[in-house]
C-alpha cells in the first residue's frame, strides 16, 4: 500500500484549476496553441509567454493557477490544471473556441469541480460559459500592482466606444471639425468660417434646438420613388451654392475689415435661402398629398412664416451694414416681413382647423404611432389649438394639435 504523506487526507473530489486566455496572447507571442494541459505544459507555456512579454497578466495567471494545483494536491485533492484560449477577434469566435477546447478538456480530466483563475475583466465574461459545463467551486482573481481597476476601467472604455452614440461624440465631431478647418484652408476661407460653423452647432445643441431639426430631416422622405426627393435634392444644392457664395464673398472682402466681410459673407448665403425654402415647401405638399403625414404638415407652414421674417430681418441688416439700404428702407422690409409671415402662418392654421372640422374627431379612439391606445378623443379647441382626450382612469388629457399624425376610423399622435 502506498504511504501517505504525514497530514495529508485523501479527497475523491477531482478538481480542475482552469485558466483562460480569451484574447489568446499565447499563441500570438509564443506560436503555442491551447489548450494546455497538466503541470508542466502549463508551467512551461507561463514561463514562455513570461519570457516574450513580461508585462502580460495571462502569465501571471498561468502561474496562480499552478500554484493552486499544487496546493490542491498537497491537501489530498485530485487536481489537475489546464489552460484554454480564444482568439485574436474576440466575441463569438473566441468564445467559440474557448468551449470547444474546455469540452476537450473535460472530456480528458472527468472533473467533479473547477476552480477558475482570471487575470482581470476580459475574462470575467469566460466564467457563465464554464458554468454551464462545469461546477465552479472557487474564482481567483489575479491582481497584479493594482492593475485591477486600469484594466476593467480600460475595457469599460473599450466597450463604450463601439456603441454608435458614444462613437459619434469621440470620433465623429473630432474628424468633421478637422475636415472643416482642411477644407476651409485649401478654400483660402481662414480659420473664421469653420469657427463660425462649430459656434452654430454649439449654439443649437445648447438651446436644444437639434431635435427639433433632426426630426425635420427625418420627414424628408428622401426616396427616388418620390417626386419630392427632386425638389429636396435641389433645395440641398442651393444651400450648398449659397454657403460657396457666401465664403466666397467673405474672402474677397476680407482685406478691407473684418465685420464687412462677415456682413457679405452672410448676404451671399441669404441671397439663394428663398429658393431653398420654396422647394422645402413643395416638396412638403407633394408629400402631403401622397403621404400619411397630413397633419404633421401643417406646422411646417408656420416655420415657413417664421422663416420669411427671419430672413427678411437678417438680409435686411447685413444690407444696411454694408450701405446697399437706408435704415428707412430696413424698417419697412421689416415691416412687411412680418405682414408676410403672419399671413402664412395664419393660412397654414386655417387649412388645419379646416381640414379638422371635416374629420371631425370626437368620440374617435386615440392611439400613438405604436399603436398603443391612449383613450378617445373629446372636445376641439380650434381656438387655442387643443383637444381632449378622456383616458380609461377617467382623466382627460389636453393635447396639441400639432401632434396629430394621422385620422381616419381612429385618431394617431405622436
Amino acid at each position: 500500500m502506498a504511504r501517505r504523506r504525514r497530514g495529508s487526507v485523501k479527497k475523491e473530489e477531482r478538481v480542475l484549476v482552469l485558466v483562460a486566455d480569451i484574447d489568446n496572447d499565447l499563441y500570438r507571442k509564443t506560436r503555442i496553441s491551447g489548450p494546455l494541459t497538466g503541470r508542466v505544459q502549463v508551467l512551461s507555456g507561463a514561463a514562455q509567454l513570461a519570457l516574450a512579454d513580461p508585462e502580460d497578466t495571462d502569465s501571471n495567471a498561468m502561474f496562480q493557477a499552478v500554484k493552486m494545483h499544487d496546493e490542491l494536491r498537497k491537501n489530498g485533492y485530485i487536481a489537475n490544471v489546464a489552460l484554454i484560449t480564444g482568439t485574436e477577434t474576440e466575441g463569438y469566435e473566441a468564445d467559440r473556441e474557448l468551449v470547444r477546447q474546455l469540452e476537450l478538456v473535460l472530456d480528458r480530466y472527468k472533473a467533479d469541480s473547477c476552480v477558475f483563475v482570471t487575470d482581470g475583466a476580459s475574462d470575467s465574461r469566460v466564467l457563465p460559459l464554464v458554468e454551464a459545463r462545469v461546477k465552479v467551486n472557487s474564482i481567483k482573481l489575479v491582481v497584479v500592482k493594482q492593475a485591477e481597476h486600469l484594466e476593467s476601467a480600460y475595457f469599460t472604455v473599450l466597450e463604450k466606444l463601439k456603441e454608435p452614440h458614444y462613437a459619434r461624440i469621440i470620433f465623429g465631431i473630432p474628424a468633421l471639425i478637422i475636415l472643416l478647418f482642411a477644407i476651409s484652408y485649401l478654400a483660402g476661407a481662414g480659420w473664421e468660417a469653420p469657427a463660425a460653423l462649430i459656434g452654430l452647432y454649439l449654439l443649437i445643441k445648447g438651446f436644444g434646438f437639434e431635435n427639433s431639426l433632426l426630426e425635420s430631416f427625418r420627414g424628408f422622405g428622401f426616396s427616388i420613388d418620390r417626386m419630392s426627393f427632386v425638389f429636396y435634392l435641389a433645395s440641398m444644392i442651393f444651400v450648398v451654392v449659397g454657403a460657396l457664395i457666401g465664403i466666397g464673398n467673405y474672402t474677397a472682402e476680407f482685406s478691407t475689415s473684418i465685420p464687412i466681410a462677415v456682413a457679405y459673407g452672410i448676404e451671399g448665403f441669404l441671397l439663394l435661402l428663398p429658393v431653398v425654402l420654396v422647394l422645402y415647401l413643395i416638396g412638403r405638399m407633394l408629400d402631403t398629398k401622397s403621404g400619411r403625414y397630413l397633419f404633421r404638415n401643417f406646422r411646417y407652414g408656420i416655420y415657413i412664416g417664421s422663416s420669411i421674417i427671419v430672413w427678411v430681418f437678417l438680409y435686411s441688416i447685413v444690407a444696411w451694414i454694408v450701405g446697399q439700404i437706408y435704415f428707412a428702407q430696413f424698417v419697412d422690409f421689416a415691416a412687411l416681413a412680418i405682414v408676410i409671415g403672419i399671413g402664412v402662418s395664419y393660412t397654414a392654421g386655417f387649412l388645419r382647423s379646416r381640414v379638422l372640422r371635416k374629420r371631425r374627431i370626437k368620440d374617435k379612439l386615440v392611439v400613438n404611432e405604436l399603436g398603443a391606445l391612449i383613450g378617445k378623443a373629446g372636445r376641439l379647441d380650434l381656438r387655442h389649438g387643443r383637444f381632449i382626450i378622456n383616458t380609461s382612469f377617467g382623466n382627460p388629457i389636453n393635447y396639441n394639435i400639432d401632434r396629430i399624425v394621422e385620422i381616419t376610423d381612429k385618431v394617431v399622435v405622436k
